[in-house]
């Protein structure tokens, strides 16, 4: 291990929290401002089998973008292809420092064969369980969230995503403003 972290921290790496959300046709309520005497109304899905995609993501803690990838199953094989967009497309060669919680298809035999093939550039820091307050990208979540999807209601979850994907889209263009950041005054 000496030798591995010697090897990647010696150069320049990127630091990324891993994490996903869920994203359904049932938008989250939030607090908002509504003229005196009226009230603001959301109108409620449809009854019948609940509509979500899963977008799995990865922060990059300086640069404040996201890589993301989105699924309809959240499990090793949907997680496997984020890892792939991920250390693959994304930074085929780069040392990524990953941070992630303890989610089952992240420890799973096939998730961890998958970072094996990558171990000598990407080491993994597995948070405590149920510590999500250590993960900034959960505040990321909150955001999209906030930003993208609620208090609106959809037609199809194809909208909801797409909502998404320009809030996350709009987050890695450097000249977005506003976009979500986390101060770094430590």
């Amino acid at each position: 291990v000496g030798g591995v972290e010697k090897k990647v921290f010696g150069e320049d790496v990127e630091l990324i929290f891993v994490d996903e959300t869920t994203v359904t046709l049932d938008p989250p309520l939030r607090a908002c401002w509504m003229k005196k005497g009226q009230q603001k109304r959301i109108p409620a899905t449809r009854p019948g089998a609940k509509q979500k995609r899963h977008i799995f993501g990865g922060y990059n803690w300086l640069e404040d973008t996201i890589t993301w990838t989105t699924a309809k199953i959240k499990n090793s094989a949907s997680f496997i292809c984020f890892l792939e967009e991920l250390l693959v497309k994304r930074y085929p060669t780069k040392g990524v420092i990953l941070v992630m919680d303890n989610a089952a298809y992240h420890k799973s035999a096939s998730a961890l064969a998958a970072l094996s093939l990558f171990e000598h550039r990407v080491p993994v820091i597995w948070l405590p369980p149920y510590c999500s307050e250590l993960n900034p990208i959960e505040l990321f979540w909150k955001y999209l969230k906030d930003h993208a999807c609620a208090n609106k209601l959809q037609d199809n979850i194809e909208e909801v995503v797409k909502a998404a994907v320009k809030l996350m889209t709009a987050q890695n263009a450097h000249i977005s403003d506003p976009k979500f950041h986390i101060s770094k005054n430590l």
